[in-house]
């Protein structure tokens, strides 16, 4: 059974859609670029109707996906994830995520990069830490490894016990190295790495507690 498109409007909300009407009655909604193959008067199959309302699915779906990775890049596993939530049928995430990867908008290596650099300039993290982030964020093993090929823990952790010290200068000593341990650990940095640093800032406090006794004196 063939039905007839009687109307092609342009949505009032959004220009780049269109309505498409069928014996008199609205049927579903298009994106420009697929509507300009319509025309009033055609005949559409019942299987004509299914693939067009499937390829609008995936162009609502893909601009979707393009608004989630305006914020900040993201991992494969997280555009699935947000397309999921918005009850997006499997057949149609694969197929955007085919086209978002041949446009070179979604890579889990560069993305790796990306939040290994971020994280190492404005909030480190251990490597415990950053393999424990890019695990949640679906990223695999492989490229992981890849990420953190070059990455600088030592530099990190020096960062980090820096930051730490500096907002626990009030604290005990006893409280100052128990803190800043907890502190470091949570950042998902390793006790070889931790230690030495706690006692460092411990000394350097020490250091600047009797600097400042003897200019009293």
């Amino acid at each position: 059974m063939r039905r007839e498109i009687t109307a092609l409007t342009a949505q009032k909300r959004n220009k780049d859609r269109v309505n498409v009407y069928l014996d008199g009655r609205f049927a579903f909604g298009l994106a420009v670029i697929e509507a300009v193959q319509l025309r009033v008067g055609q005949k559409l199959t019942s299987d004509e109707i299914v693939e067009l309302q499937l390829k609008d699915e995936v162009e609502r779906s893909y601009e979707r996906a393009l608004n989630f990775l305006s914020y900040r890049p993201r991992s494969e596993e997280e555009v699935r994830r947000n397309l999921r939530k918005k009850d997006v049928d499997e057949q149609v995430i694969e197929v955007v995520m085919g086209r978002l990867t041949r446009a070179g908008l979604v890579d889990d290596r560069e993305f790796a990069r990306y939040w290994v650099d971020n994280r190492a300039r404005f909030n480190p993290r251990g490597l415990r830490g950053l393999r424990y982030e890019l695990r949640r964020k679906g990223v695999s093993y492989d490229v992981i490894d890849e990420a953190l090929s070059c990455f600088d823990a030592s530099a990190a952790a020096s960062k980090v016990a820096e930051a730490g010290a500096r907002r626990l200068s009030r604290e005990p000593p006893d409280d100052f190295r128990r803190k800043l341990k907890a502190y470091m650990a949570r950042r998902g940095f390793s006790y070889q790495l931790i230690k030495p640093l706690v006692e460092e800032k411990l000394e350097e406090r020490r250091a600047e507690e009797n600097t400042e006794s003897e200019g009293t004196v």
